[in-house]
């Protein structure tokens, strides 16, 4: 996709109050930290009524791949963060990036520099052996470019003042103060022509018309020595906001070894709901007040940069899911339906499924859970039982599967409240409670020990397919007296509980 900005200076974004801008590099999957920072963006633009733009940092073209891009732009999408313009693509713009470094050479705030990789490696050694910082020594800072050997190959570095120190008001940190002599003369234009990252980003920040940076604070040093290009182009200075980076459950920065740390990871293996995560994500490193449970109307209301945190957050998962399962009794039962039928596959009747969500998703804490408790519903019989479920159809549960078959198949109401009143009364008859029946019913319908109430699963799955279930699992049993039984007397009750 082509650059939706000019090569030319002044072809900016006409600026608005705000204008914010989310910038991934397209090397692999969204970042939670990522999404958090793109979120940020978003909702500070939105609260403020102005523009959130969208920049795709693909110069590294070695390790960015359209896969990746892909993969940004769809979770941005899930996401539900929507952006004002197409997508900037900083590699469509290096042309725009050779001519300010040039600029900034004529200005006489850049200088060429003729050092070998030879030298400077020379250089690097030496400082090692010094225990010195390794920093470029402006060995061509002041020199005359005549000096250099004929065609020699040069970069452009950036003349950073060598004196005083250089303050940054940060929207979140604070001020934040750094001695200019520890800033080296970086490289802006390579040997090749090719921009570098630094100076990339501030000519894009300004032909955006970015007015707050908002991003991780492990990009906080860089904001020191991005804003002499600033100065020195005499363009308007951004508000720095950094942000604290996510933490792991352990307190380290956050890694696979966590678990999931992608969007993706997410929403396909996780089974999270987009409004949980960006409820979640909004909750991580800024609050308002005690609220755990924002919209995203309330939360374009109340954001703003006075609520971030100086300090990392850490992820918990168990929060994350006990969130998502609040909006999954909160969400549309057509919707999950349709989410849960994509898990299960072709065999998944996604009718059935919105009519079994209301009973489904009570307990469910995410699509995964939800996909597995509906399951039953699509079993082949014979049923594969668990474990526990096998261990409840033992003799006696197989025995009392037996009479609850004989006695719902007398049952002309297949509805809970009529099938319930119906079990509760068998359950009398032979002195037992309910449990002691819905426990082998349960195994048998759906070849687990835990589901929905067992008369929604009894109706959900329809008399005839659950009273095969139910046949399938019962003890072989001699004909019985189909009149109205009697109720029995202590003594035959207990005898039918023993059997």
């Amino acid at each position: 996709m082509a650059s939706s900005i000019g090569a030319s200076e002044t072809a900016t974004i006409r600026r608005s109050p705000v204008v914010t801008r989310f910038a991934p590099s397209p090397t692999g999957y969204l970042h939670i930290g990522g999404a958090r920072t793109a979120l940020f963006n978003w909702l500070f633009a939105r609260h403020h009524g102005g523009k959130a733009l969208l920049r795709i940092e693909d110069t590294d073209r070695k390790r960015s791949t359209q896969d990746a891009i892909d993969k940004i732009v769809d979770g941005l999408d899930w996401l539900g963060l929507d952006y004002d313009a197409p997508p900037l693509f900083q590699s469509d713009r290096a042309s725009r990036h050779a001519e300010v470094a040039q600029k900034l050479l004529v200005r006489g705030h850049a200088y060429k520099c003729y050092a070998t990789p030879e030298e400077l490696e020379a250089m690097r050694e030496e400082q090692r052996a010094r225990k010195l910082p390794l920093r470029y020594d402006r060995r061509w800072r002041d020199r005359d470019a005549a000096e250099a050997p004929a065609d020699a190959p040069y970069v452009i570095r950036l003349k950073v003042p060598t004196e005083g120190e250089t303050a940054i008001e940060d929207a979140v940190q604070g001020r934040v103060v750094v001695q200019n002599a520890e800033i080296d003369d970086y490289v802006l234009l390579r040997a090749d022509g090719t921009p570098t990252y630094m100076l990339a980003v501030v000519v894009d920040d300004h032909d955006m018309g970015v007015t707050h940076v908002i991003r991780g604070d492990d990009h906080l040093n860089n904001a020191f020595r991005q804003l002499p290009i600033v100065r020195a182009m005499g363009w308007p200075e951004p508000v720095y906001a950094h942000i604290p980076l996510i933490h792991g459950t352990d307190g380290a920065k956050l890694s696979k070894r966590h678990g999931a740390v992608g969007v993706e990871a997410y929403r396909d293996d996780e089974g999270v709901l987009p409004e949980a995560l960006f409820n979640y994500l909004l909750r991580l490193g800024w609050g308002h007040g005690d609220r755990e449970e924002i919209t995203r109307e309330e939360a374009v209301q109340l954001f703003d940069l006075s609520g971030v945190g100086k300090s990392p957050s850490r992820i918990d998962p168990k929060k994350l899911h006990n969130l998502n399962g609040h909006y999954i009794r909160e969400a549309d039962d057509a919707r999950l339906a349709a989410l849960v039928a994509a898990r299960l596959g072709p065999r998944a009747d996604v009718a059935l499924l919105e009519r079994a969500m209301p009973v489904l998703k009570v307990r469910a804490h995410d699509l995964v859970e939800l996909a597995e408790g509906a399951r039953f519903l699509f079993a082949r019989r014979p049923l594969a039982l668990t474990d526990k479920a096998a261990a409840l159809l033992d003799e006696q549960g197989r025995g009392l599967l037996a009479q609850v078959g004989e006695t719902l198949r007398g049952e002309t109401d297949w509805t809970s409240q009529a099938l319930e009143v119906t079990t509760k009364a068998l359950a009398e008859r032979l002195g037992l409670g309910l449990g002691k029946l819905a426990q082998p019913m349960r195994a048998a319908l759906t070849g687990t020990t835990t589901s929905p109430g067992i008369f929604d699963v009894l109706v959900l799955l329809g008399r005839a397919e659950a009273l095969a279930r139910i046949d399938a699992q019962a003890a072989p049993t001699p004909p019985t007296n189909t009149a109205a039984p009697t109720p029995p007397t202590d003594t035959t009750a207990r005898t039918a509980a023993s059997s």
